[in-house]
């Protein structure tokens, strides 16, 4: 079986591995999976990684990434490729084609028509993490019209996003995963001896634990209120990232006279990520969903997946999220949820962890358990290309979590 998957989000060679493990499977019939990987030639991020990436073209063993000649550097919906693309599908001919920009993506149009044009028959797919309802004027409406009438699949990131799609129409197979997994061999539970003693953290103290940006919509003012609330107990609160919050979170530890609980680190090794969640007796997500945000298309955000909390329960660490969008599907049964700004809830939540170690010691493990089956990129490489086998069979129902959906 040979796949091509077309994103920007796989110039950052860490966000591979899935396609990887993806390429060492066979398919039913013993077929192996090629998995070649387009990604555009430039691209600028944006934000604090606002300098222009160029990727560099791999080949290992059924596994490449092809980086091609692109329009537009820095807009998911604009990006487009160039002429080299078409000699890729010419001398490639994949089965399948999944672009990951989203229904409204010009290069997912793009790709539809090279496949009629040169005669592919492949089956096309899209990934989508946007979860909130929109409407749509002429051209953007027409190019989605497009999109969605040529999809044979989609890899919708959430469970919200599943029911968008529905209300627009779509009524093709869909499959609820997210787009990228964890590593096992990195994201696993590990003590960190030099780092306690760097930060002055002992055995006894509960290290109440964030990472990610520091904005309104992640509710760190929420936990912060929360925790102001649970003096009597011995914690520290381990914050990890960065944002126009950090001001505002240092002034509320001054004001609480908690300054000496508050551990900021604002920019750290994505590879010592896994260190610093492991000093974690609990890591939270307490997002919030907002309506200020607007864009071309759409309005509104609310979590999608929440990507820190499978790290955490592949860290056997307990989880607790608000029930902003996908959350507390994410989290199930194997950790906390609360209502999302809710303050109380949130500190009877900390509360019985930092008062019952058995039950956080239980939860971490269940955690655990779940990132283990459904979360590792070996895991999502297999459900994913389970999906693919099903569309190229036909008669596929949509899917969520692998349960048949009508």
């Amino acid at each position: 079986m040979k796949i091509l998957v077309v994103s920007h989000t796989y110039i950052v060679d860490l966000n591979c591995e899935k396609l990887r493990e993806l390429a060492k499977l066979n398919s039913r019939n013993g077929e192996p999976v090629e998995v070649t990987v387009v990604v555009p030639k430039r691209w600028r991020p944006g934000g604090v990684q606002n300098k222009i990436i160029e990727p560099e073209a791999k080949v290992e063993d059924n596994f490449r990434i092809v980086p091609i000649s692109n329009f537009s550097e820095n807009n998911q919906g604009m990006l487009s490729f160039g002429w080299d693309l078409v000699k890729l599908l010419k001398n490639f001919r994949p089965d399948v084609i999944q672009v990951e920009q989203g229904a409204k993506s010009i290069a997912y149009a793009q790709l539809i028509t090279l496949n009629k044009l040169l005669g592919l028959k492949a089956k096309m797919l899209f990934f989508t993490w946007w979860n909130m309802s929109y409407e749509l004027k002429f051209p953007i409406s027409t190019l989605e019209a497009y999109n969605l009438n040529n999809t044979d699949g989609v890899v919708v990131g959430n469970k919200d996003g599943f029911d968008v799609l529905r209300d627009r129409n779509y009524h093709n197979p869909m499959k609820i995963m997210p787009q990228l997994g964890i590593d096992e061999s990195i994201f696993k539970p590990q003590q960190q001896p030099d780092l306690m003693q760097k930060y002055d953290i002992s055995e006894t103290d509960f290290i109440v634990g964030f990472v990610g940006r520091f904005v309104p919509e992640k509710g760190l003012m929420t936990l912060a209120k929360s925790l102001a609330g649970l003096k009597d107990q011995n914690w520290k609160w381990l914050i990890l990232g960065r944002g126009p919050l950090e001001a505002e979170l240092k002034q509320w530890a001054k004001d609480e006279d908690l300054e000496d609980r508050l551990i900021l680190i604002e920019s750290v090794p994505h590879a010592d990520v896994p260190r610093y969640i492991n000093l974690m007796s609990t890591l939270l997500l307490p997002s919030e969903t907002t309506y200020e945000f607007k864009t071309l298309t759409a309005a509104g955000w609310k979590e999608q997946f929440g990507h820190v909390i499978i790290e955490g329960m592949g860290s056997a660490i307990p989880v607790i999220g608000s029930d902003s969008g996908e959350i507390p599907n994410v989290i199930g049964e194997a950790g906390m949820v609360f209502p999302e700004g809710n303050v109380e809830e949130l500190r009877e939540r900390l509360h019985r962890l930092m008062t019952q170690p058995g039950l956080a010691k239980k939860i971490g493990q269940r955690g655990y358990e779940k990132a283990m089956k459904r979360y590792t990129n070996t895991a999502l490489a297999k459900e994913q290309l389970r999906f693919y086998e099903e569309l190229l069979t036909e008669g596929v129902e949509a899917t969520i979590g692998g349960e048949a959906m009508a």
